[in-house]
């Protein structure tokens, strides 16, 4: 890896993830204050990575420079960037959290290489894409934030990571169904849409049907499953890492939101910020004690 600038220059990059994750990925930065304190800023910095990873397509106007962009990340991670890779903020932070903390790199750059799919617009293939997908992108985020919290454990989370990231990007992308649709991306399984009759072309026009309302059913009650089991594992989950999963707590309250909108494709209102914070507070006081 590229050498760490020096400490000065280091607090900075922290605080320009954490006011990146702030604006753009309130969630995360909410969870993380629910870590110790010498932890959060790590958690941050994971959260402000994955921020760049997921928004590269909204930076570009094709694909190919999207993969120029991801690969630099990868050139990050496996130590043969160009330059003074850690002038990056995100980069000098992530780069400072995987040595202090000797994270994996794998499944740091499979999330990189699940997010080509995003440059695409090619339809998720199947229910076993989507699990895998997010599996790469959303539940290894969350266990990346265990193993910085466990203190050098292994913090046995691997499904809970799978089934909460999943619940939780499931819940994401439903949220941003009509943005997806409106830009040509369909991350509704087309296995899911052949079942009510339903293709592609049918999804990016954004029409209301009540297919469509069905399809938006199937997908809420995958993400409920998926959230049910996470909560169970979490039961027994080590509480030194439950800062990671909190994110899990906005599920719930989001999907009932989402299953009594008669239109899939329209701009969902959020549940409001107050009743999120509070089923954050509620799940790390209960699964913190467990």
């Amino acid at each position: 890896m590229a050498p760490l600038p020096p400490s000065a220059t280091l607090a900075a990059a922290y605080d320009h993830c954490d006011a990146q994750v702030r604006a753009g990925d309130k969630d995360r930065w909410l969870a993380a204050l629910f870590a110790p304190s010498d932890r959060r800023g790590d958690l941050v910095a994971l959260a402000a990575f994955n921020l760049e990873i997921a928004s590269v397509r909204d930076r570009v106007s094709e694909p190919l420079p999207g993969e120029v962009r991801l690969q630099w990340w990868r050139d990050v991670l496996t130590g043969e960037g160009r330059g003074d890779i850690t002038a990056h903020p995100v980069a000098a932070a992530l780069l400072d959290v995987i040595g202090r903390h000797n994270l994996p790199i794998k499944p740091l750059i499979d999330l990189i290489d699940a997010r080509v799919f995003d440059l695409y617009d090619d339809p998720m293939p199947s229910v076993a894409d989507l699990e895998g997908y997010c599996g790469e992108t959303s539940g290894a985020l969350m266990q990346m934030g265990a193993l910085v919290l466990a203190e050098g454990d292994d913090p046995r989370t691997g499904d809970l990571a799978g089934h909460a990231g999943m619940a939780y990007a499931l819940t994401g992308l439903l949220r941003a169904l009509g943005l997806g649709a409106s830009r040509g991306q369909v991350f509704i399984p087309a296995d899911i849409l052949a079942a009510e009759g339903i293709g592609r072309d049918e999804v990016v026009t954004g029409r209301e049907s009540d297919a469509m309302r069905q399809v938006r059913d199937a997908v809420v009650a995958m993400a409920r499953r998926h959230a049910a089991a996470a909560q169970e594992l979490a039961r027994g989950a080590d509480r030194r890492t439950v800062a990671a999963f909190v994110p899990l707590a906005t599920v719930t309250p989001r999907l009932a939101l989402l299953s009594r909108q008669r239109n899939p494709f329209a701009p969902p209102p959020d549940v409001a910020q107050w009743r999120l914070q509070w089923a954050m507070w509620r799940f790390a006081r209960r699964f913190g004690r467990a």
